[in-house]
């Protein structure tokens, strides 16, 4: 395979950086609910690790059908990209549409989490360590009660914010990648971008907090970019119902002026943690 081949007729230049060259699997995420996959590409710089999704392989929920998850996969990159401008890194990593071995599908960089760094997790109900903020309580598989924590820091809070833009409704424990420099990663948006009200997250613990400046100027660069420069690729990728949402989202949440939380317009509701 090749990257850069054309899907749905949108292709890797839609973005800068894709690397260019062969795609050779490694092997299969078996645990993944859509087919997922590892491997390299081969550059002349060396190798970069990929995580490669083919269409062929997805399995899209009943309450979104007819959905390329692929899509929307690289439609949250791109609008990762805005919401982060030149104020921080985009959360979402580097993500692009190709041609691959099992068919057209979406390929992202591969990020290695720090094992020696935990975003969301699990602990003794009301033990929360500094740092933390508390989500909900709830009992674990011997029904000891546990609570549900995530770390209080502007990079998972910038994801919890992009999340509400997406209209992510798949947003786990396991779907944050904590890097060793601190930044914060969030992959797997295939099931985001609906016209309807599905926020699904773990990420709750900023719950009707004020929105910051920067956050604000944020959802604003995603706002206009959606009705800009992006126009025409987001239509190419999503539904034009759901580009239309995209926008109105973001003026709800710039109107609101602070983070949404559990059944506030929608069936908002805490997710399984991992």
């Amino acid at each position: 395979m090749t990257t850069g081949g054309d899907v749905h007729g949108v292709t890797s230049s839609a973005h800068d950086g894709v690397p260019q060259g062969e795609l050779v699997l490694d092997g299969r995420v078996m645990p993944a609910s859509n087919a997922t996959f590892v491997g390299s590409i081969g550059t002349g710089d060396g190798e970069v690790r990929v995580v490669y999704k083919p269409v062929a392989g997805e399995r899209p929920l009943w309450d979104f059908p007819g959905a390329v998850l692929a899509q929307r996969e690289v439609a949250a990159y791109l609008v990762g990209a805005a919401f982060a401008g030149d104020d921080f890194r985009n959360p979402v990593p580097l993500t692009w549409l190709a041609d691959g071995p099992h068919g057209p599908g979406m390929v992202q960089t591969w990020q290695e989490p720090d094992e020696d760094q935990e975003a969301v997790t699990l602990v003794p109900a009301g033990a929360v360590p500094g740092g933390m903020l508390h989500v909900f309580d709830g009992y674990d598989a011997a029904d000891r009660p546990i609570s549900l924590v995530h770390e209080d820091t502007a990079a998972l809070r910038r994801i919890a914010v992009l999340d509400v833009v997406l209209n992510n409704a798949d947003r786990k424990g396991g779907h944050v990648l904590e890097a060793a420099d601190g930044h914060r990663w969030a992959i797997d948006h295939g099931i985001a971008f609906h016209a309807e009200p599905k926020l699904r997250t773990v990420l709750w613990g900023w719950t009707g907090q004020p929105l910051t400046a920067q956050e604000c100027a944020a959802v604003t660069r995603v706002r206009d970019v959606a009705q800009g420069e992006l126009a025409g690729t987001l239509a190419e990728l999503l539904d034009d119902r759901e580009v239309t949402a995209l926008v109105r989202r973001c003026e709800r949440l710039l109107a609101r002026g602070a983070l949404p939380g559990p059944g506030g317009e929608g069936p908002a509701i805490p997710w399984p943690p991992f």
